[in-house]
């Protein structure tokens, strides 16, 4: 079973999830099918069977969050520091074709969000700068092609 590196904020999204879908999709989904099962005959009831489908889909969801939480590897970014990339690092970088800035914060895989600054530790452009310092060039390849940066700034916040 192998663990999962994750920061606090990640770890607490991930229970905050849970309990959302125990506490409240669990028994409106119940609500739901207890509902449609009033209409009668269960086998052209739509209702019914939609219910059962949004069940199926939140005791996976609810599944799927357990195991996670299980092999969570919780690290606290603020005790980390240095200026090599590691986990949990939040790095500036400078795109050399475009000079447009960019900052990423490297996190483990289930809170990965691009829009919002997290990348996986295991994507492309995280592998290619761990262990790199400030002032750096990383090249990396992207579904969109070869992108060079320099790296700018190395923080652990």
């Amino acid at each position: 079973m192998d663990t999962i590196p994750m920061t606090a904020a990640g770890y607490a999204a991930l229970e905050n999830e849970l309990r959302h879908c125990q506490q409240v999709e669990r028994p409106r989904i119940i609500q739901q099918i207890t509902e449609a099962r009033s209409h009668g005959d269960l086998s052209e009831n739509a209702e019914y069977h939609a219910a059962k489908e949004s069940q199926s889909l939140n005791e996976g969801r609810i599944a799927e969050l357990e195991d996670k939480i299980a092999r969570a590897e919780v690290i606290d970014v603020s005790k980390l520091s240095g200026d090599t990339i590691k986990f949990g690092a939040t790095v500036t970088l400078i795109d050399e074709d475009t000079e447009k800035k960019h900052v990423w914060q490297i996190v483990g895989e289930p809170e990965a969000d691009a829009k919002n600054g997290r990348i996986s530790i295991t994507s492309p452009l995280a592998r290619a700068l761990v262990g790199k310092k400030k002032g750096s060039q990383v090249e990396v390849v992207t579904p969109g092609g070869a992108k060079a940066y320099e790296i700018l700034e190395v923080i652990f916040r």
